[in-house]
């Protein structure tokens, strides 16, 4: 059964901007289902075919934070929106390291939230262009089509969001990739919020390839980053 490209899960607990909300999404053509407590939000979950979700932090019984994990360890790919009227740097990071894909603060413009749904979803549904698929990353196989790092055996497999930022890293391989290049290929947009998201993800890549001590992503300060290879992988 494919997902129904305007199925929204949301999760919020004020319900008067919850109706809004959802009223607003359902107008511009979006189906949406809305639960609007936390312990409920995970079966909830597993019942439906969604393709993104907007979660609330602060809810009663269960956090966002909470919720977005667990739907993590049922949809690696879904993408995550997470609302908040916290603005602490350490929430904001929080909510990356769950997963979000984006991190709007209370009280935010509804179109900007429309905005920011169409082009997630629209990068999910957006075929890739006929290009180099498969890279070697000196003893690692990198196959950016299913996504997967293989090294000895070993399989790793990565995030959409991983991947397009570990293919650009290959396609520009011992030179430099501009930050805000990534930013708007990756996330359509250049902004803190973004960036602090691409970092990340970065640091995910580093892990994932970090039993080659000739390979080093490094952080250009101010510009960007550079896949370092240091053997020949031709």
């Amino acid at each position: 059964m494919e997902k129904n490209m305007n199925h929204i899960f949301l999760v919020e607990d004020d319900l008067s901007f919850g109706a809004v909300l959802k009223s607003y999404l359902e107008l511009n053509e979006y189906e949406v289902t809305w639960v609007d407590d936390g312990k409920l939000a995970i079966e909830k979950f597993r019942n439906g075919e969604y393709q993104i979700c907007i979660l609330d932090v602060m809810l009663p019984n269960v956090d966002g934070f909470t919720i977005g994990t667990e739907i993590r360890k049922i949809d690696k790919e879904i993408p995550m929106v997470f609302l908040t009227a916290k603005t602490l740097k350490e929430d904001i990071l929080k909510g990356y390291n769950v997963g979000a894909d984006d991190y709007i603060t209370k009280p935010f413009d509804t179109e900007v939230l429309l905005c920011k749904i169409q082009a997630i979803i629209k990068r999910q549904f957006t075929q890739p262009e006929i290009a180099e698929v498969n890279f070697t990353i000196g003893s690692y196989q990198f196959d950016s089509k299913l996504r997967t790092i293989i090294r000895e055996g070993v399989k790793q497999k990565l995030s959409p969001k991983e991947s397009d930022l570990l293919k650009l890293l290959c396609q520009n391989k011992n030179e430099l990739l501009a930050r805000e290049t990534a930013l708007r290929k990756i996330w359509g947009e250049d902004g803190y919020f973004t960036a602090r998201s691409m970092d990340v993800f970065i640091t995910k890549l580093r892990k994932y390839l970090k039993d080659d001590p000739n390979i080093e992503i490094k952080n250009i300060h101010g510009s960007g980053f550079l896949l370092d290879v240091n053997v020949s992988d031709n």
